[in-house]
């Protein structure tokens, strides 16, 4: 007998022997790449932090890493149908490896500009990786509706899960070995990573038969452009008080120390991720285009108070520590529905055959979102403080629930 609460997990719906292969490796290459990102991305918050930068120059130091996320997620969707998207995601690995290296030169030498570069290379690495394992799930389903859906939002809430571990690990390995020891520890898993999905990972997955021309990477399908849309507005809207608004505030406002705010945070989002993977219990079994659309409104609306409530509740100067862990367990939840609905519907709204440029366009909007949130986190805090950012939240998120109104009630874009 299938013990209930593991109904969330995805094996039902994936074909077998070899589909089933596939994605154990796909899903282990992602896990493994998003927890050097999450630990790298602290590393490099906290550690230019202790060197004097100010907010706004940390949140720059991130504006190369979201900027080329969204060249990397145009171009990549491309590449993807073209030379398979096994080779995209081995070569994110790779770019990944070379990021890290180059921060493995001496101190003197970590400059805005070069941590830039750095970073650059590695937005590149994370969207291939993304884009990659996400459009490989629509070959790997059997069930376009339910089991979608449920292999979808355990790819992601995982993934979620272990960015947040990377995270601590990143505070943690900072504590223990400096910048530099940290960066080497995160560079070797990853080359060990690399050569296994070399040899593991050998089929074509998602290559088109009639190789697409580049002008087709922005996409035609209306429910693709509107849930993109969104999808901008709702990561804006997380990225804005969360990426460095908020870590800079626990360590300089409450005096919090690295191990402090690093497992803090990376709580946060272990809980999202979990949260993300058992969405399809939480959201229910209803996952017409026309439900989803109701559910994003909701979802959406309720989301938009919360940032708004944590603001009103800091303005009357209640308990800090109070106030922004019951406000991030209130917006974990309801963001993680939110995320996992809109994961699953772009990769139903994609086409069958190509895959990968719908999904790509669609998370070029996310990251022009992260990218506007981050920037906007860095120079609001230090203009105005974490209040401001907050509201800034709350009104994106309000956006985001509008605009999936626009959604199309009916089937769309999986011709």
């Amino acid at each position: 007998m299938r013990i209930a609460w593991l109904n969330w997990l995805p094996t039902p719906e994936l074909r077998v022997d070899s589909k089933l292969r596939d994605y154990a490796v796909i899903t282990g290459n992602y896990w493994a790449f998003t927890l050097t990102d999450g630990a790298l991305r602290m590393l490099v918050v906290l550690h230019f932090h202790t060197l004097g930068f100010t907010p706004f120059e940390i949140a720059s130091l991130f504006l190369f890493y979201e900027f080329f996320g969204i060249v990397t997620n145009a171009v990549g969707g491309w590449l993807g149908a073209r030379i398979g998207l096994n080779r995209t995601m081995q070569i994110g690995l790779l770019i990944q490896i070379g990021a890290l290296s180059m921060l493995l030169v001496p101190e003197h030498m970590l400059t805005v500009v070069w941590v830039m570069v750095a970073q650059a290379l590695s937005g590149i690495a994370k969207d291939l990786n993304k884009m990659s394992a996400k459009s490989s799930m629509k070959s790997i389903a059997s069930d376009q509706n339910d089991g979608l859906y449920r292999i979808v939002a355990f790819l992601t809430g995982s993934k979620n899960a272990l960015k947040g571990a990377g995270f601590f690990i990143g505070a943690v390995l900072l504590s223990l070995f400096e910048f530099q020891g940290a960066v080497t520890a995160m560079a070797s898993m990853l080359a060990i990573v690399w050569v296994l999905s070399l040899l593991l990972l050998r089929q074509e997955l998602g290559v088109m038969k009639n190789k697409p021309k580049f002008n087709q990477i922005f996409s035609k399908s209306r429910a693709v452009n509107w849930l993109s849309l969104a999808r901008f507005f709702l990561f804006g809207a997380r990225d804005v008080w969360f990426v460095v608004a908020l870590p800079v505030f626990l360590h300089q406002t409450l005096q919090w120390d690295f191990w402090q705010v690093g497992g803090y945070l990376a709580s946060w989002i272990i809980i999202y991720g979990f949260i993300q993977a058992a969405a399809p219990q939480l959201t229910g079994k209803d996952k017409t285009p026309q439900a989803v659309r109701s559910q994003l409104v909701l979802f959406g609306g309720l989301l938009a108070l919360v940032p708004a409530g944590i603001a009103m509740a800091l303005m009357y100067e209640l308990s800090v520590v109070y106030v922004v862990t019951m406000g991030l367990l209130l917006f974990a939840l309801l963001f993680a529905m939110n995320s996992a609905l809109h994961s699953y519907l772009i990769v139903r709204f994609a086409r069958v055959e190509g895959a990968s440029l719908d999904i790509g366009f669609y998370y070029m909007a996310n990251a022009g979102g992260r990218l506007a949130g981050t920037v906007a986190s860095g120079a609001l805090f230090q203009l105005v403080g974490l209040e401001a950012c907050l509201w800034v939240s709350a009104l994106l998120i309000a956006f985001a629930s509008i605009t999936a109104l626009s959604l199309p009630q009916e089937e769309e874009g999986t011709a």
